[in-house]
């Protein structure tokens, strides 16, 4: 309860507003587009793709919907994306603040995921309309895509956490987590059905929890067919089928853990 309450104190309710602000300014500073881009990167990306893989592979053929089985995948990793690397280099973006002035550290990191929420709230909207056009029924089934946006939220808030609070002391972590945003990317089902994976590594993947929330995200807004591989599904509604979840509550504490640990020597540091 105490975090929640400094989290919604008039004080810091005001800094957040201005570190946000302040943010999209510098995003976008010298942009012919500004902030249209928020919403062009994810639709360029959605655009290549489903050029590549519904009109020249045709690998998407035997998904329902498929435009919007893309779409969604690619709008959950833009956010996953987007949080982690804008609050990887918040804290020393903000070194000039930090060391001028004592505010709490966990605020540019949170303004930066509240950016990043932004953006997604932007390209949730065009995946409405996508939605529209397609046609697809919308079913009780939708109740869940809250939820599994708060799960990636979380998820993504705790490695912001640590990698905002990593990469003050080393620098490095920058380019190893550009390198395994790019195996991510891949190792998670965003441009494929995984049908094509064989059964046995299934359970594998879907133990990663960006997998596992894109293919929920699908199930609930797409195709809502019980056949479709979900965690649920490939654990038989067994308790594994919790170990994503509880693989995200771990790494949000120890995010914030490790966070706390640094957080002191921020400004000496920097």
């Amino acid at each position: 309860m105490e975090i929640v309450h400094r989290i919604f104190s008039k004080q810091n309710r005001a800094l957040l507003s201005e570190l946000v602000r302040t943010d999209f300014k510098l995003r976008y500073q010298g942009s012919v587009l500004g902030y249209a881009w928020s919403l062009l990167r994810p639709l360029m990306l959605f655009g290549i793709l489903y050029v590549i893989f519904a009109l020249v592979i045709k690998s998407g053929d035997n998904i329902p919907h498929f435009p919007v089985y893309l779409l969604l995948g690619v709008v959950l990793w833009t956010f996953f994306t987007d949080m982690t690397t804008q609050s990887l280099g918040s804290i020393v973006g903000r070194g000039d603040l930090i060391r001028k002035i004592r505010i709490p550290r966990w605020t540019i990191v949170f303004s930066s995921s509240i950016s990043a929420l932004i953006n997604l709230g932007l390209n949730l909207v065009v995946v409405v309309v996508v939605v529209a056009i397609n046609r697809v029924d919308i079913m009780s089934s939708i109740l869940w895509l809250p939820l599994i946006l708060i799960e990636v939220y979380v998820f993504a808030l705790g490695i912001s956490l640590f990698l905002s609070a990593a990469f003050v002391k080393f620098r490095d972590i920058g380019y190893i987590w550009e390198v395994i945003l790019q195996l991510g990317f891949y190792i998670t089902p965003i441009l494929y059905s995984m049908t094509i994976i064989p059964a046995r590594y299934q359970k594998l993947q879907l133990l990663n929890p960006m997998a596992q929330a894109i293919q929920d995200a699908r199930f609930a807004v797409v195709t809502h067919d019980p056949k479709v591989i979900t965690v649920a599904r490939v654990f038989n509604n067994g308790p594994y089928m919790l170990i994503p979840f509880v693989i995200v509550i771990v790494v949000f504490f120890i995010g914030l853990a490790y966070f706390r640990s640094r957080s002191q020597s921020f400004a000496e540091d920097i």
